[in-house]
């Protein structure tokens, strides 16, 4: 049966999924703040390239402020640094029974639901691989884990409903009953890759570097013990296993998980991270005081050490603020007590807090 879904963010992840249900004959609208991206859009369609598949989908397109009519689903898929402000735009065209899906990165959800409401906000682990390449053109790289859940953990009709809305885009989506254990379990691994796009390699090859995996354990293990600080258990999904990562794990188990993401991402054509090119190619910042800002303070106010997070938020603002640039020797500086490299005149390290 045909599902009406307002896609708030036409990007990498709310444009290839939202290209996917309208195709499958659903009433897709998209919403995106780039002008060229919605006339481009709105004159040629939205152009999904492979691997996956490619194809071209027509379905109407609008700034936030063009947008009319009531919706009962609003899929929100933009950066988690504009959660707020694009809640604030779309809820007068939410549904009185409607929700909020977040598809998003990061614990966007606790945002959206201080201002729709728990009970109209649906959460999202989003593993799949995308980048959008132009006006009206997104790459859809590689299928991962896709699963759906309500926040307070119940499987509901709406959540069971959702997840058949979403088969016509993931045959393999789960409806779970521990939405908050997978978004921690992708904060771990944002972490990995916040700590891979300080450098330049391909993500494989720093997943798999054996120079650096006390650095990824720390990493990992610190956005682990947050997570348990706050009551869940980071679940496991492609090849990422926090477990491996948690207190007393041994240093095999999470070189073992390292060794598993980077062979799944082997043939990917995403050799690099959605953050990297954020930094690399766009020049623009990225999501880190959104994502792992937020872990920070919780970790502060559970008491939890976090040196290396600390380090890594700090040493991402330099590289987006050009005071550093992007190397694989910045890579082991999370690391607490490595040596400080000397400031570069005028500029601060950003090695540490």
């Amino acid at each position: 049966m045909s599902q009406k879904i307002l896609v708030w963010g036409a990007g990498a992840i709310g444009g290839t999924v939202g290209a996917y249900l309208s195709r499958a004959g659903h009433e897709v609208a998209f919403v995106d703040s780039s002008p060229v991206h919605v006339e481009a859009i709105k004159r040629d369609g939205l152009r999904i390239e492979g691997p996956v598949s490619q194809f071209t989908t027509r379905a109407p397109a609008f700034l936030p402020d063009a947008v009319e009519g009531e919706w009962p689903i609003v899929a929100l898929a933009v950066k988690a640094q504009h959660t707020d402000a694009a809640c604030r735009q779309l809820m007068p065209r939410l549904a009185p029974d409607g929700y909020v899906l977040s598809l998003q990165n990061g614990l966007c959800e606790v945002v959206i639901e201080g201002l729709v409401g728990r009970s109209r906000t649906m959460g999202a682990l989003v593993g799949f691989m995308g980048d959008q390449l132009g006006p009206g053109v997104v790459r859809f790289g590689q299928r991962a884990k896709f699963c759906v859940g309500e926040l307070d953990g119940r499987i509901s009709d709406r959540a069971t409903a959702l997840g058949r809305l979403l088969k016509d885009f993931e045959p393999n989506v789960e409806v779970t009953d521990d939405i908050w254990g997978y978004l921690w379990g992708k904060l771990t691994f944002i972490a990995l890759l916040y700590g891979t796009a300080l450098g330049t390699s391909k993500l494989t090859e720093l997943f798999a570097s054996e120079p650096l995996q006390p650095v990824w354990r720390e990493l990992a293990g610190e956005m682990v013990a947050v997570a348990v600080s706050e009551g869940a258990t980071p679940r496991a999904f492609d090849g990422l296993e926090p477990a491996a990562f948690a207190a007393g794990a041994s240093r095999e188990a999470a070189r073992r998980s390292m060794q598993a993401m980077a062979a799944l991402l082997v043939d990917s054509p995403k050799t690099h991270s959605g953050i990297w090119r954020d930094m690399a190619i766009h020049k623009r910042q990225t999501e880190v005081e959104t994502q792992i800002g937020p872990v920070l303070q919780i970790a502060a106010r559970n008491r939890i050490r976090v040196p290396a997070l600390t380090r890594l938020l700090a040493m991402i603002r330099s590289v987006e603020t050009h005071q550093i640039a992007q190397s694989d020797a910045l890579i082991p500086e999370l690391l607490e007590g490595w040596p400080e490299r000397a400031p570069a005149p005028g500029a601060s390290s950003g090695a540490a807090l």
